[in-house]
């Protein structure tokens, strides 16, 4: 079967290498077996496949990955032939507090990920994909999907009338948009494109800042909230965004601290954070408990993701090109 290799390490785009490895065969006991059909992309894979995460020499990458099921083993009774899944990002992390292994055996990273035609695991490393949705969707979820979901109900308690800000328009900061306004909260979304704070308007955005144009966005969000200031910020952006994501927040209120697209370290405020009471909370992606719950929700309330574009399995170094870009809105999709 075809599957996608990352290089010598350092690996770099241009090290991509799709190549022919062993089908993993039939499912023993308590496992399934996945063709899959499609993955998405995700600031983590990108640093993986870019050398700014050490990984193994020869790595398959990608923590997304969603696929028919086509075998089941001995025991095997939560799924059946045909059923449509989608995979954990943590594949050990099932509930609760999270394993000391959890966080070094994520697909793609540091085990191998879903940029293949066919994989055979146990049945924990997957869920069930929500009805109506197809793989390209389901694909969507894993990361991008479920940190936003652990952002606003997880690690806070998001409730009808409360005020959500959201950075940009990665797929992790569109679906909390689409969450939140599934909940009843109201959404204030930044970007540096018009033209996409357009779009996400169209999605139920109340009100948008332009961060290139009003570069003390924090205490705008202050202003347009009344001066009462937002109860949770979706921070994606990291070390270069936290100042003014803090100046946005009320008192007593939260940061998901989620991304490093601004840098990985930094100067914090101290001050500020303390002197508003607020709760900044580092989270990565969620438990499969917390997966089955945000499936749930997205059926309950008919959410289907935001799909920005679609790329071959082969022209997987391409797709990341397109991410570099920042053109896209919402999801980018691997076609397996």
């Amino acid at each position: 079967m075809k599957a996608i290799r990352t290089g010598s390490a350092p690996s770099t785009l241009d090290t991509l290498t799709l190549v022919e490895v062993d089908n993993p065969g039939a499912p023993g006991p308590g496992e399934i077996r996945v063709a899959l059909k499609a993955s998405s992309l995700n600031y983590h894979d990108y640093a993986v496949v870019k050398g700014m995460i050490p990984t193994a020499e020869g790595r398959i990458p990608m923590s997304d990955g969603a696929g028919i099921v086509e075998a089941v083993g001995d025991g095997v009774n939560e799924y059946k032939v045909g059923d449509l899944v989608v995979s954990t990002f943590f594949p050990d992390w099932l509930d609760g507090t999270p394993p000391q292994s959890a966080f070094t055996r994520v697909p793609g990273d540091g085990i191998d990920g879903y940029a293949r035609e066919v994989v055979v695991a146990p049945t924990t490393w997957f869920t069930r994909a929500p009805k109506g949705y197809d793989a390209a969707q389901a694909a969507t979820l894993t990361c991008a999907g479920l940190t936003a979901w652990r952002a606003l109900f997880v690690d806070y308690a998001l409730k009808p009338g409360d005020t959500v800000l959201v950075q940009g328009t990665g797929g992790v900061s569109i679906f909390a948009l689409q969450l939140a306004k599934a909940a009843g909260a109201n959404v204030i979304a930044t970007s540096s494109s018009n033209e996409k704070l357009e779009r996400v308007k169209a999605l139920g955005a109340d009100q948008v800042i332009n961060y290139r144009e009003t570069e003390a966005w924090g205490p705008k969000a202050m202003e347009l909230t009344g001066g009462r200031g937002v109860d949770c910020v979706v921070e994606v952006g990291g070390s270069g965004t936290l100042d003014q994501s803090m100046l946005a927040t009320r008192i007593g209120g939260h940061v998901a601290l989620i991304g490093v697209l601004s840098g990985f370290a930094g100067p914090v405020q101290t001050a500020l954070l303390f002197s508003k009471n607020l709760k900044v909370q580092g989270l990565t992606v969620g438990s499969r408990k917390h997966q089955i719950d945000m499936i749930a929700a997205v059926e309950a309330n008919g959410i289907a993701p935001v799909i920005s574009d679609h790329f071959a399995m082969a022209d997987l170094a391409d797709a990341f090109r397109h991410q570099e870009s920042g053109k896209h809105f919402g999801k980018i999709v691997v076609d397996i």
